[in-house]
């Protein structure tokens, strides 16, 4: 049986060692192209180069298949180099949307940003965080004390999200995770689930006493005022797994681990 043809695909790798070897490697054994002649990106490293990789190919929307050199691996498959056509072939695609956070500091500044796991507001000092929280413009919860709160992705909730104690969430679930971290104040408020179609706003109740910053991946804003925080639908991001090491079956097996 004939080889599946292979896309036009560039390498790209993290600099560690591992990953620069293994893209030596496959630029030995594979013809590849550069970046911007690409139909397909192969991303080596680990899960931080993947959302690096992620928010490289944005603008282009171009098919990302991760082969992990890293830790974890979460968002990528198995390094391997021989069946590379065949794996390509039979991968599944999986579509994420990102959020988007619009963050105004208290000297009336205002900054976006992109999140493909969460965006996270923290404290900035020793003392805790006072924050509203609103949802569509309804007033939820009139105010929280804690080090900080966290709007998290499906694709996300296995990673900050699950430290905090947050909801693991299936990719086809449409919906956000709205996750405190270290609450005190209502001690006994967990967070929530919303539909992916929410708008967050987050307001600074004491940001002179209180400081507070916001974090969307690389975007980190300082002494901000009120945090916008929703999903942007218009950017389409594209995974491809091996079907054995799906995004979907990875979510669920977390789920189960003892």
């Amino acid at each position: 049986m004939a080889r599946p043809a292979l896309p036009k695909m560039a390498l790209l790798a993290a600099a560690t060692p591992e990953a620069q070897a293994a893209m030596e490697i496959l630029a030995r054994r594979w013809p590849t192209v550069d970046p911007d002649e690409a139909e397909l990106v192969i991303a080596l490293g680990g899960d931080g180069f993947m959302l690096e990789t992620l928010h490289g190919q944005m603008p282009r929307g171009l098919p990302i298949y991760g082969m992990n050199l890293g830790t974890v691996g979460f968002l990528l498959n198995e390094f391997g180099i021989d069946d590379l056509p065949d794996r390509l072939a039979r991968a599944h695609e999986v579509s994420l949307h990102p959020l988007r956070m619009e963050a105004t500091g208290t000297d009336g500044t205002q900054v976006s940003g992109i999140a493909i796991n969460e965006v996270s507001i923290y404290r900035e000092t020793r003392q805790a965080a006072r924050l509203a929280i609103e949802i569509d413009g309804v007033a939820r919860l009139p105010e929280l004390v804690c080090d900080g709160v966290l709007v998290a992705t499906p694709a996300g909730s296995t990673a900050y999200n699950l430290s905090a104690h947050g909801p693991i969430m299936p990719l086809g679930a449409n919906l956000l995770a709205l996750t405190p971290i270290s609450p005190f104040r209502p001690r006994r408020w967990r967070g929530a689930l919303l539909p992916n179609g929410a708008r967050f706003s987050i307001r600074v109740l004491d940001p002179v006493k209180r400081p507070v910053s916001a974090v969307s991946d690389y975007t980190e804003v300082r002494d901000v005022a009120r945090v916008e925080i929703w999903e942007d639908r218009s950017i389409n991001l594209k995974l491809l797994f091996d079907p054995e090491h799906h995004l979907e079956e990875r979510i669920l097996k977390e789920q189960f681990v003892p």
